[in-house]
């Protein structure tokens, strides 16, 4: 797994501190920040921000640059945020950019965020689990990249059989129709991330998930790291026909509808995990038998009925699921660097068990009743 900007870091021995570093940082939807500095015992002796955003007036750009220097090298994200907004003059407008944008360029440069080339990234494709081994699987795998075991992974999800993922808070009663659920032989699961629930049977949805170390979004809100961590989602679908764009917080959507939604779960360790499900075919009818979609969750999006709050795949691309996840895996290798890799058994024991002793419990599946 590769190390943080080493390779943007000037050494002059293996034991003495870089002295120098270069660090950038695309605004999604904006500009590029890039910041190159020099330090010294443990400060910031010199600071150029750069890049292709615009500043008015010009003279403003020497206020950034002074904010920075003379920072602590083990500075926040918070507190060079904080500086930056601080030395800029009244009359200052930041286009494309701010402060914050230039506190994480600063933090790349300094080794204490990264970007995705930091990163030896793995694709591991679609494998047919049980659902509640799916489940296990994003918190082993996510475990394991937080204490270096793994580099960080992009999985794509398969299954064969019918299911509900409820998110970690959820009330069990209150979204899932219990008689309708043994009805259809559709089982219950909860993951360990927040958001809504997922109705998702063999072949009616796109999942994957993305297991990273949480210095990718340093310094990112959550609504801003959902767009962060799903813009090569959004270049796979554009390469399927499918304008997509974000709905804040987490929904994926176009002009015809929502696609699917986007959950996060940030664990102790420096890991998190990211994971989104989006529709390809569903059977709307059953879903609204199965999930109790209540009147406030479709007023709110202001839909008149629950079964148009998913537009499917399948109806806006007209292409197949395999060419779809093909497409996703495809473009998520070429911009990332990413690898092909093959789930190890131990994980996947690892996996198993997991899902035995918790994710298949009525304890952990009711803990919200």
């Amino acid at each position: 797994m590769k190390k943080p900007n080493t390779a943007h870091q000037d050494t002059t021995t293996a034991t003495q501190a870089p002295t120098s570093g270069h660090g950038e940082y695309k605004v999604p939807g904006g500009k590029l920040v890039v910041a190159d500095l020099e330090f010294d015992d443990g400060v910031i002796t010199s600071a150029s921000i750069n890049g292709d955003f615009f500043l008015e007036p010009d003279d403003a750009l020497a206020d950034i640059d002074a904010a920075v220097t003379g920072l602590p090298r083990t500075v926040s994200h918070e507190e060079i945020a904080h500086a930056v907004t601080r030395s800029l003059r009244q009359d200052a407008v930041m286009f494309g950019f701010d402060a914050r944008a230039v506190a994480t360029a600063v933090r790349r440069a300094l080794g204490l965020a990264t970007g995705w080339a930091d990163h030896a990234w793995q694709v591991l494709g679609p494998t047919p689990y049980p659902i509640a081994v799916n489940v296990a699987l994003d918190e082993v795998i996510t475990r394991q990249v937080g204490i270096g075991l793994r580099p960080p992974t992009m999985r794509l999800w398969e299954w064969n059989e019918p299911a509900v993922v409820i998110g970690s808070f959820q009330s069990l009663r209150n979204e899932v129709d219990a008689e309708a659920a043994e009805r259809y032989g559709v089982q219950v699961v909860r993951r360990i991330s927040g958001g809504g629930a997922m109705f998702m049977e063999a072949g009616n949805c796109v999942t994957y998930s993305l297991a990273l170390p949480s210095s990718l979004v340093d310094g990112m809100s959550f609504a801003d790291s959902y767009p962060f961590l799903d813009a090569w989602v959004m270049e796979s679908l554009d390469k399927v026909g499918v304008k997509a764009h974000y709905v804040p917080l987490n929904d994926i959507a176009t002009d015809a509808g929502k696609i699917g939604g986007a959950a996060q779960k940030r664990l102790a360790g420096g890991a998190m995990l990211h994971h989104v499900t989006m529709s390809y075919d569903i059977d709307a009818d059953k879903m609204t038998q199965v999930l109790r979609i209540g009147r406030e969750k479709i007023s709110d999006k202001g839909i008149a009925s629950a079964k148009k709050r998913v537009d499917p795949l399948k109806r806006q691309t007209g292409r197949s699921r395999e060419e779809i996840l093909a497409t996703m895996a495809a473009v998520f290798t070429e911009r990332y660097g990413a690898t092909p890799a093959v789930l190890d058994e131990a994980t996947l024991a690892e996996a198993r068990e997991l899902a035995r002793t918790k994710f298949e419990t009525p304890e952990w599946t009711a803990r919200v009743p």
